[in-house]
């Protein structure tokens, strides 16, 4: 039971469009990395190194700029950090 007067935390809304973009951010990088049928393959070769590689390193620091954004996206979703507002209304002034 609650108590009259005593702080209740407020619930934070998340925002459709904003978890919808970090879905497509982390999907990216799933489909980009996962999906073997486009990059296995040997040709073209860049420095010696057959397509199949080098593909898969240029993704390590594409997926590391995605979950960062990623991450970016649900701290500006849900911020967390707000003081628990009281639900007295003689406080609330």
């Amino acid at each position: 039971m609650a108590q009259q007067g005593q702080a209740q935390p407020i619930r934070n809304r998340s925002h459709p469009a904003i978890l919808a973009l970090i879905t497509v951010l982390l999907a990216a990088s799933l489909v980009g990395t996962l999906w073997v049928p486009f990059y296995a393959r040997s040709k073209p070769a860049l420095g010696g190194f057959p397509f199949f590689y080098w593909y898969q390193m240029i993704w390590i620091p594409i997926v590391a700029i995605l979950s960062w954004l990623a991450y970016l996206l649900t701290k500006a979703a849900r911020p967390g950090s707000e003081a628990p507002r009281s639900t007295d209304p003689e406080q609330a002034a």
